[in-house]
């Protein structure tokens, strides 16, 4: 990761230094208080897990691994000056579609077949709310780039945290409500008559979201903790 995020800034570098004075797209921008849009993009989604003690004692469980999944998102953008045009907050409502894979692998008690294989998917349709701060550089021509973090609120309308445990079939259930921690970087273009931005953030969970019901696909875990990868294309007016 550290690699690429070198090659990104490399590359930032490079267009400021190579863009030459040209006519300002949009130059009344930065003039207004507040500006809106809209969001698209894709994201990654995995769990920070944590696995029981013991497990192969207790359940013969030789790896547990969370496999990151695609998914994506769409939102409404309203951003507000404060004060000086390279600081801003960012509200950012959206609606996002995420998945993760975990892969259990237990030890068969006959010597002479493969492991037990089994794989848990866990799907999410949660109603994010991420209030952002944004620190933008000046203005280069029609570029800028810029640096966010800040906290993000997530409902998970798919989550079946009151719902009915299946005992036959079990599943993984989380938590519907979950807090995170973001932090993020993007860089700007100005157009005639809008203005573009490619965004990548980070999003870290600080709670739980197992909820430990002492199924056979749950008593292997002790802690899941979500963890997202945002990449979005920011259409701002």
């Amino acid at each position: 990761m550290m690699n690429i995020t070198g090659v990104v800034f490399i590359f930032i570098t490079c267009i400021c230094f190579s863009q030459k004075q040209k006519p300002e797209n949009y130059h009344r921008f930065d003039e207004h208080v507040i500006h809106f849009g809209f969001m698209l993009g894709g994201n990654s989604a995995t769990f920070l897990g944590y696995p029981a003690a013991n497990n192969f004692q207790n359940y013969n469980l030789k790896a547990l691994n969370v496999i990151p999944q695609p998914g994506g998102q769409v939102g409404i953008v309203s951003t507000l000056k404060l004060g000086h045009p390279v600081m801003r907050l960012r509200f950012l409502p959206s609606l996002s579609f995420q998945e993760r894979a975990i892969q259990y692998y237990y030890q068969n008690p006959d010597p002479n077949k493969k492991d037990i294989f089994n794989e848990e998917r866990v799907n999410s349709t949660n109603l994010d709310f991420p209030l952002m701060l944004q620190f933008r550089t000046t203005r280069l021509n029609n570029f800028a780039a810029y640096a966010l973090c800040g906290g993000q609120y997530t409902l998970d309308l798919q989550s079946q945290e009151d719902a009915s445990q299946n005992y036959i079939d079990p599943y993984v259930k989380i938590r519907k409500n979950d807090y995170f921690a973001q932090v993020g970087g993007g860089i700007e273009f100005f157009s005639p008559y809008f203005k573009f931005g490619i965004e990548l953030k980070l999003s870290q969970s600080f709670r739980n979201s197992l909820i430990q019901d002492l199924t056979p696909v749950s008593k292997p875990l002790d802690a899941l903790y979500n963890r997202v990868w945002y990449l979005s294309l920011i259409f701002e007016g």
